[in-house]
């Protein structure tokens, strides 16, 4: 059977070049950190890190890669640090990644991820040396009707909100590319990945349940939660950057066969409520509590959502390695951590080896 194993899958990285958009964002900073102790030659291409308590800062991130500060929407600078890096594999993570800014600026939101995506692809069609693309979008692409069974790769996209609408075109400007130029590619994999609700140390945006718990247990204050009832089937970062690491090595070698759409997202046995989490991460660093907002007038959020992941599971045999109180307890050591004053780079170093174990 033409498939790598996980283990395998991660080897294949050693010494290659790798390509990241938004390798100074959340799950970017995470996906370099795996890269570099895969030995990659790894060069980034993002807007500047937010802050200094960024993942990215914090692990000095810019001083171990060849680091690039650019805009997706300047193609001519994002062609060519393509093409004078030549890499082989590209991730491509960059966007504008929230759901209440895209309400306060659709026009950003829209540029950002339907024309950088554009610019990403045309990038990557000029760029002979790419062999696997691997391009991240969002479980939000999907028109979500809320039903109570996850969605599959092939259910209809879109979004009521401009976030879930801009996530939704970029899949379907990934599948006029794939179907126009890179099926003719013979050594060029390409696929679309499709994750959310992720959580994991070195969050710090604005507007997420982790993270403004931890600026609530800062000033031992509260968190007032919108909706604490709704659930979501929660995952650790390193679950979803596992599937994409996984996919893309076998892009690499068996391009054809692994081109497409893919799901990435944890059992729904794992679901659980906004409160249970926020709860939990409060708990877990010992200060501050939970209340709910009594302001009824707020943007329109989902309830519920879940992806159906049998096409991962049983294609690429990519199961989920952590549950949802092992992914709470290393979210919220992490962070408590970072409180006391620890070296970042280290608890980092040690979730990744946690999570991949024997494999790295």
């Amino acid at each position: 059977m033409n498939l790598l194993t996980l283990p395998d899958a991660l080897k294949a990285f050693k010494g290659k070049k790798v390509f990241v958009t938004g390798h100074t964002g959340f799950k970017g900073s995470w996906l370099t950190s795996i890269l570099l102790e895969l030995g990659a030659d790894v060069m980034g291409y993002a807007f500047p890190p937010i802050s200094e308590t960024s993942h990215f800062e914090l692990l000095d991130l810019k001083n171990k890669i060849c680091h690039i500060e650019g805009d997706l929407g300047d193609y001519e600078r994002l062609t060519e640090a393509l093409s004078k890096f030549n890499p082989e594999f590209v991730f491509h993570l960059a966007a504008q990644a929230l759901v209440k800014r895209s309400y306060d600026n659709p026009m950003e939101t829209m540029q950002s991820n339907i024309m950088g995506s554009v610019h990403l692809l045309e990038a990557v069609r000029q760029c002979s040396s790419v062999k696997s693309l691997v391009f991240i979008t969002s479980d939000k692409c999907y028109e979500n009707v809320e039903w109570i069974w996850g969605y599959r790769e092939n259910d209809q996209l879109g979004g009521r909100d401009p976030y879930s609408a801009s996530k939704g075109a970029a899949e379907l400007v990934f599948s006029t590319y794939l179907r126009s130029y890179f099926d003719d590619r013979a050594t060029l994999g390409a696929a679309s990945t499709r994750a959310g609700n992720v959580i994991g140390g070195g969050d710090w945006a604005a507007d997420r349940i982790i993270p403004d718990c931890v600026r609530a247990a800062q000033v031992n204050g509260s968190i007032y939660l919108r909706s604490p009832t709704a659930t979501r089937p929660w995952q650790h970062v390193l679950e979803p950057l596992s599937g994409y690491l996984l996919l893309a090595a076998n892009l690499f070698f068996y391009p054809k066969k692994f081109s497409g759409s893919w799901n990435f997202g944890p059992s729904s046995r794992e679901a659980r409520t906004v409160h249970e989490v926020a709860a939990h991460i409060m708990h877990s660093i010992g200060a501050g509590k939970v209340d709910s907002d009594k302001n009824t007038d707020h943007m329109h959020e989902a309830k519920l959502l879940q992806l159906n992941c049998d096409k991962a599971h049983q294609i690429l045999n990519w199961y989920p390695r952590w549950n949802f109180e092992k992914t709470l307890d290393s979210t919220a050591f992490w962070y408590k951590s970072w409180l006391d004053g620890k070296e970042m780079a280290e608890i980092t170093n040690s979730q990744i080896n946690d999570y991949f174990r024997e494999l790295l």
